[in-house]
């Protein structure tokens, strides 16, 4: 038996130490780096009720508040994802006000393609025109959808819906139900074609959190229900005999890529807790836990995490992306920890 408490807690820990300077887990930034980490500690704050992490992401939130008015890019719109927590755990209508400005961006501003897609945009010098990525999704859409739900405004919740359905159109393989990574909307192709696992993973995690948010607020249409659960059973054809998933999933000769597999398997469970998905496929995320386990070290740092991948040129190059702890890495597996954790308590009328 797993301890799931005594492992979250190891993960973040792992988490909230000083890495000045290292990208990959540097919390003192305002980028999706440091947005899905964050995303996952307010979570497992929650999950496990630990007000002390909840006090600590209040304080980190205004560390580093000056540095969120700096850039208007996609990526930049993760960390703001736990305003609406934020908001209700401390009572500030600071957070209130700036999720709305950062939400009234992404409505009136942000870049679009001509599908009506956000863009894909980014803190680093490097433009992506009319390239949609399913990491939006999860940078952008989420917060999106929680902002819905903090002030009630349907506009916010119906764009949730609207992004999340287009961004499954246009990435969704016809032929095996997977998502590939990117789509260029000037070229209306897929780019490389490559069936990235981590750009499942943030879609397979973020549709149910994203469409539990807008309930009651927008329309749900049966086509996003019908996508995620063909998405959802053709990502499960394609795990490996050891629990978990190749970094090009088709490819079962590419190394095994760590936050990909957490993120997939955490959005199983989440699938299932939402009613989209049946139970049976719990069985898939039992068997990706012990083998994500594996590659926690002592001091809960989880290894094999592929480093920042842009849509690369060619399949192959995704082999060659190096490993390194990162942020997000293990965000998305305390993500699937904190829903093993939420499934447990449910089961146990907690």
């Amino acid at each position: 038996m797993i301890p799931i408490a005594e492992t979250a807690a190891r993960v973040y820990g792992y988490m909230v130490q000083d890495y000045s300077g290292q990208w990959g887990m540097d919390r003192e930034a305002w980028d999706w780096v440091p947005g899905v980490g964050v995303i996952a500690m307010m979570e497992y704050g929650e999950t496990f009720r630990r007000r002390e992490v909840l006090d600590d992401l209040h304080e980190w939130e205004q560390r580093n508040r000056a540095k969120s008015a700096e850039l208007k890019v996609i990526n930049a719109i993760a960390p703001f994802a736990i305003y609406a927590p934020l908001c209700r755990h401390t009572g500030d209508t600071y957070y209130y006000e700036s999720s709305v400005r950062a939400a009234e961006w992404l409505l009136r501003e942000a870049p679009r393609t001509r599908e009506g897609a956000f863009e894909h945009t980014v803190t680093e010098e490097a433009q992506f025109p009319e390239q949609v990525w399913a990491d939006t999704v999860f940078m952008a859409v989420l917060f999106l959808a929680r902002t819905a739900r903090l002030t009630g405004h349907a506009e916010y919740a119906k764009e949730a819906v609207e992004q999340s359905l287009i961004h499954m159109r246009l990435l969704q393989d016809k032929e095996t139900d997977v998502l590939f990574h990117g789509w260029n909307c000037i070229t209306s192709d897929h780019m490389s074609a490559a069936r990235w696992t981590r750009a499942n993973a943030w879609v397979a995690a973020g549709i149910p959190e994203i469409v539990s948010e807008v309930g009651g607020l927008a329309p749900i249409p049966d086509e996003l229900r019908i996508r995620y659960e063909r998405l959802m059973k053709g990502l499960i054809r394609y795990q490996q005999q050891d629990g978990l998933w190749s970094t090009v999933m088709d490819h079962p000769d590419y190394y095994r890529e760590a936050s990909g597999s957490a993120g997939i398997a955490c959005g199983i469970l989440r699938g299932i807790r939402s009613g989209w998905l049946s139970s049976e496929l719990a069985e898939a995320a039992g068997r990706a836990l012990p083998a994500l386990v594996e590659r926690i070290e002592a001091d809960g740092c989880l290894s094999g995490v592929s480093g920042g991948t842009p849509v690369m040129e060619s399949v192959e190059a995704y082999n060659r992306i190096a490993c390194y702890p990162t942020l997000y890495g293990q965000g998305l597996m305390l993500m699937l920890l904190n829903a093993f954790e939420a499934a447990k308590a449910e089961e146990e009328g907690r």
